[in-house]
């Protein structure tokens, strides 16, 4: 099997095996297996969340984001949707 990740993933995915005590390989295979788990009941991510937990594998955030201020989210707001959209650069990239 092979599987394809982006690098910033495959970092922490390391870190939290080593965090763990497990190899990659080992930890891997007890995130996948406890993602299968059929007992827990709730939506998806619920369900995938509360098997890892169960299975003591659920990562833990190092810090938590702050909310940003509203007056930044606004200007944020004001900002989106100005420039070229995706579907244009995507036409373009396909000619």
């Amino acid at each position: 099997m092979t599987l394809r990740l982006p690098d910033e993933l495959a970092t922490e995915l390391k870190e939290a095996a080593a965090a763990n005590g497990k190899s990659l390989n080992q930890w891997a295979t007890a995130v996948l297996e406890a993602a299968i788990d059929p007992d827990l009941a709730g939506s998806e991510a619920e369900q995938i969340r509360a098997r890892l937990a169960k299975a003591g594998l659920l990562a833990q955030p190092s810090t938590r984001m702050k909310r940003p201020a509203p007056e930044v989210t606004q200007r944020a707001r004001k900002k989106a949707g100005v420039g070229t959209s995706l579907s244009s650069i995507v036409v373009e990239d396909r000619r």
